[in-house]
């Protein structure tokens, strides 16, 4: 059977999640904003799940319905069957987005549906749905365009970002789909060399490291809302999840990481181990003057910090010149890539960019600028 379905991602990142979605084998897919609407069967939705890099969640939607007031939205969400999607024993949090004239204030859209749930509960049962903002069984998403409601369950849980094997992070860490839609920004392939000399927690090197053994990063996350549906196939779900598990590749190129603080180096060898390819992964504890390549030619790729004030920007500038300088001097042949926020400081990096991508990273209107190092 085919479903409707609804990836959300990140802003500006709707083109490269939707082409993940095709490859995965999505059917009628369509970009909309910070999300993508695709059709597919269960299998399709378990295995997005488990394989996309750059999607926050995927939503299972189910109806739309009129909702040009709070008692409307309240009168047609309780006409909807939801026995088929809950029983009174399971929990229950309903997530509200979006909003219309008489439909305004998130909270309260999200009290209607709940409420229109667990008073048909009530009335043909003698009993609800107990709520569970933190851990609850069932995830309703709600939302509200265009005095209609679109109402959907959400299949992935935590956000598909979080993939499990992150547990150490360091003071700014770049969310791991957008790391991941980076690296797809790029040159890179899993044949090529790549070094982040800037590498923090290791989020760069991981996803790389991720993409070039061909593992599944929904692989190390202990759970997935779908598991929880009363109509859950385990037998379709160890099967694909086995799969997965069988399709590691065993070679890989040089991957590696460096950085000035030898306390978030610690933190992304934590990491890398809860990957299970420490082995396979370099990290270096070194400053950024002291970098060298270890190829011939590759991809540079790095988040450097942007500075938010102007006393802290005034004082990256030196750190921008010797970003600039290391790329000149010692990554001839190379493709380097540079995250920033903060126009300021690239001009200090004093390299003439190929190509300059604007990427939205949590808010902070960025540009990842490309620089081809002859």
């Amino acid at each position: 059977m085919t479903y409707q379905y609804f990836a959300t991602v990140g802003r500006g990142l709707e083109d490269i999640a939707s082409q993940e979605i095709i490859k995965l084998g999505g059917q009628d897919v369509q970009t909309d904003f910070t999300g993508v609407h695709f059709k597919g069967d269960r299998t399709l939705l378990y295995r997005v799940n488990l394989w996309s890099r750059t999607i926050f969640r995927v939503l299972w939607t189910l109806q739309t319905v009129p909702s040009y007031d709070p008692e409307q939205l309240y009168k047609n969400v309780k006409k909807i069957d939801w026995s088929s999607y809950i029983n009174p024993s399971q929990t229950l949090a309903v997530h509200c987005t979006g909003k219309s004239p008489r439909l305004n204030h998130s909270h309260f859209t999200a009290l209607q549906v709940k409420n229109a749930i667990v008073d048909q509960q009530q009335e043909k049962y003698g009993t609800r749905s107990d709520i569970d903002t933190q851990n609850p069984d069932i995830i309703i998403n709600a939302h509200i365009r265009e005095n209609k409601c679109t109402l959907s369950l959400d299949s992935s849980g935590d956000s598909l970002h979080r993939r499990g094997y992150h547990p150490a992070m360091g003071m700014a860490p770049l969310k791991e789909t957008l790391a991941a839609a980076l690296l797809y920004m790029t040159d890179w392939t899993p044949e090529l060399p790549l070094i982040d000399p800037l590498c923090g927690s290791g989020t760069f090197p991981i996803e790389a490291t991720l993409m070039a053994l061909n593992i599944a990063p929904g692989l190390y996350r202990q759970e997935f809302a779908f598991q929880r549906w009363n109509d859950y196939d385990s037998d379709l779900w160890d099967q694909i999840f086995t799969e997965a598990e069988e399709s590691e590749k065993e070679t890989m190129p040089i991957i590696m990481g460096s950085d000035a603080d030898e306390e978030v180096i610690k933190q992304a060898r934590s990491n890398a181990r809860a990957c299970g390819f420490a082995d396979k992964l370099q990290f270096h504890h070194q400053k950024l003057i002291d970098v060298e390549a270890p190829a011939d030619h590759g991809i540079l790729i790095c988040n450097p910090p942007y500075g938010k004030r102007l006393s802290e920007t005034e004082q990256l500038f030196p750190f921008y010149k010797l970003l600039g300088d290391v790329l000149k001097q010692r990554f001839k042949g190379w493709t380097a890539y540079i995250l920033c926020g903060n126009k300021e400081l690239t001009k200090k990096v004093g390299l003439r960019t190929s190509q300059r991508i604007p990427v939205d990273n949590g808010g902070i209107p960025c540009t990842l600028l490309k620089y081809e190092l002859y």
